[in-house]
C-alpha cells in the first residue's frame, strides 16, 4: 500500500505586484498631499519669520540622503515592512519589532489627521452638520477602498494628484501676476526667503525639524515593494522621484506665498494661513477651490496613509511578531483587510484628539525610524553577514558617508522636537519593549524574522 503524499504546505500570504513607477510616483505624491504645504504654512512662517522656503531647503536636503538609504534597502528586500524589515534584517528580530513599532506611531497617527482635517474644513462650509459626522463618513469610505484593492486606490490617486498639482499651478499664477501688477512697501527681495533671519540658523532649523514630516511620502513609497513591478528598479527610482518633486512643489509654493504675504502677522490664525494666501491672490473663488481640494487631497493622504501602515502591521503580523491574524489577505479582493481594520478603529481617536497632539507623536516616530533605515544601510552594505560578498572600495562612500550624513542629520532634526514628543515617543518605545519582553520571554528568545535568500520570495525563519 502506497503511503500518502505528504501535505503541501501552506502557501505563504503574498500581495500581487500590479503597479509600475509612475503609479508608484503618484503614490507617494498623494502621501505627501502636495496641498499639505499649506497645512503648517502659517505656523512655520512664523517660527521662521517668513524664512520658510529656506526651512523647506533644509528639511528637503536632509530627506534626500534619508531617501537614497531608503532607495539602496529596498533594492536589497523588496518586500513590504518599510524600515521594520530594514532594521531587522540590518540588526535582528529585536531592533527591527522596536523600529517597526515606533515607526507605527507614525503612521497609526496619520489617517487619523487627515479624518481630523476634513472634519474641520467641511465644518467650516457646512457648519449645521457637526464635525464628527464628516470624520467618520471618510473614515469609513477609506476603509472601504482600501480592502478593495491597491489597483482602485491607485486610479483615484491620479484624480487627485491632479487635482492638487491644478491649485499649486494656479495658486502659483495668481501669485506671480500678483508680483507683476502691485507694489508692496516692504516687500522682501527674490531671494530674502531663502536667506536666515535676524534669529540666524537656530529658527530655520527647528522650522526644517517640523516640515521634515511633509516627506513622509517616499516611506510610504517603499511599504509597495510587494505590489511594485520590478520592485528593486522601480522602487529606488519612485523614492527618490517622490522626495524630489514633491520638494520642489513645497519649495516653489513656500517661496511665492513669502512674496505676495511678507507679513506673516497678518495671517487670521496660523493654522488656516492657507486660507488668506488664496483670497490674496485669488478671492473668493479661490479660497472656495481650494478649501474643496484640500479636503480631496486629505482624504487621498488619508487613504494612502492607511494603504501603508496597514501593509507593515500585515507584514509583521504575518512574521509572527504580532498576532497573526494581522497577516490575513481578504479571500477575494487580496488585500490585508483585518490590518486595514485595525488602523481604522485606532483613526477613531480623530474624535476626541486634538491636531496637535497628534501631529507631536508623528515627528519623533517618523525621525526615529528615518535614522535607523540610514545606519541599516551601513550594516547591511558595508559590514555583512557571513556568506555576503565584501563591499567594494567605492562602496564606502555610497553606503558609508551618504547614509551616515542622512543619520546625522535626521538625529539633528529629530533633538529638535519638542518636550512633549520625546515624553509621549519615549512611553510608546517602551510599551513596545515590554509587549516584545512577554512575547519573547524575557528577550530569551528571537522574535520570527524573514529569510530573502530566495531572489525576492521571503520565507519565515527563527534566528538562532
Amino acid at each position: 500500500m502506497n503511503n500518502p503524499a505528504p501535505a503541501a504546505a501552506p502557501a505563504r500570504p503574498q500581495l500581487k505586484r500590479t503597479l509600475g513607477l509612475t503609479s508608484l510616483v503618484l503614490f507617494g505624491l498623494t502621501y505627501l498631499a502636495p496641498v499639505a504645504v499649506y497645512t503648517t504654512y502659517g505656523i512655520v512662517a512664523a517660527s521662521t519669520d517668513n524664512h520658510l522656503p529656506a526651512a523647506y531647503g533644509v528639511a528637503l536636503v536632509a530627506m534626500l540622503f534619508t531617501a537614497l538609504s531608503y532607495g539602496a534597502m529596498s533594492r536589497r528586500y523588496p518586500v513590504s515592512g518599510s524600515a521594520y524589515t530594514y532594521a531587522q534584517q540590518a540588526f535582528g528580530g529585536h531592533v527591527g519589532f522596536l523600529t517597526g513599532w515606533t515607526l507605527m506611531l507614525d503612521y497609526l497617527f496619520l489617517p487619523m489627521i487627515n479624518f481630523l482635517l476634513i472634519g474641520l474644513y467641511l465644518n467650516t462650509q457646512f457648519p449645521e452638520i457637526p464635525q464628527w459626522v464628516f470624520t467618520l463618513a471618510a473614515l469609513l469610505l477609506v476603509l472601504v477602498c482600501n480592502v478593495l484593492g491597491i489597483t482602485l486606490v491607485s486610479k483615484l490617486n491620479t484624480v487627485i494628484v491632479a487635482l492638487s498639482v491644478l491649485l499649486v499651478v494656479v495658486f502659483s499664477a495668481l501669485a506671480i501676476k500678483t508680483l507683476l501688477t502691485s507694489s508692496q512697501e516692504g516687500a522682501p527681495g527674490l531671494l530674502e526667503p531663502f536667506l536666515p533671519g535676524g534669529g540666524g540658523l537656530g529658527p530655520v532649523f527647528a522650522g526644517a525639524a517640523v516640515l521634515a514630516l511633509s516627506f513622509l511620502g517616499f516611506d510610504a513609497v517603499s511599504t509597495l515593494s510587494e505590489e511594485a513591478k520590478d520592485p528593486r528598479r522601480t522602487i529606488p527610482k519612485a523614492i527618490l522621484l517622490t522626495t524630489l518633486v514633491g520638494g520642489a512643489i513645497f519649495i516653489v509654493v513656500a517661496w511665492l506665498g513669502s512674496l505676495v504675504f511678507p507679513d506673516w502677522h497678518a495671517f487670521t490664525d496660523l493654522d488656516s494661513a492657507g486660507v488668506d494666501l488664496m483670497a490674496k491672490v485669488g478671492g473668493t473663488f479661490l479660497t472656495s477651490f481650494f478649501v474643496a481640494v484640500y479636503v480631496v487631497g486629505a482624504f487621498g493622504s488619508g487613504m494612502t496613509t492607511q494603504v501603508s501602515v496597514s501593509r507593515i502591521i500585515f507584514a509583521m503580523g504575518r512574521d509572527g511578531i504580532l498576532p497573526r491574524i494581522f497577516g490575513r489577505l481578504h479571500a477575494r479582493f487580496g488585500t490585508p483587510w483585518v490590518a486595514a481594520v485595525a488602523v481604522s478603529i485606532v483613526s477613531l481617536l480623530a474624535l476626541v484628539l486634538t491636531l496637535n497632539v497628534a501631529a507631536t507623536l508623528i515627528s519623533f516616530g517618523a525621525l526615529s525610524a528615518f535614522s535607523m533605515v540610514n545606519l541599516s544601510v551601513v550594516r547591511t552594505h558595508l559590514f555583512p553577514k557571513e556568506g555576503r560578498e565584501k563591499p567594494a572600495a567605492r562602496d564606502w562612500v555610497r553606503y558609508g558617508v551618504l547614509p551616515a550624513v542622512g543619520f546625522l542629520l535626521t538625529v539633528w532634526l529629530w533633538t529638535s522636537l519638542t518636550a512633549t514628543a520625546f515624553v509621549v515617543g519615549l512611553a510608546w518605545v517602551l510599551l513596545g519593549t515590554v509587549y516584545l519582553a512577554v512575547q519573547t520571554r524575557g528577550f530569551r528568545r528571537q522574535p520570527p524574522a524573514m529569510d530573502f535568500s530566495e531572489k525576492g520570495t521571503p520565507a519565515v525563519e527563527t534566528l538562532a
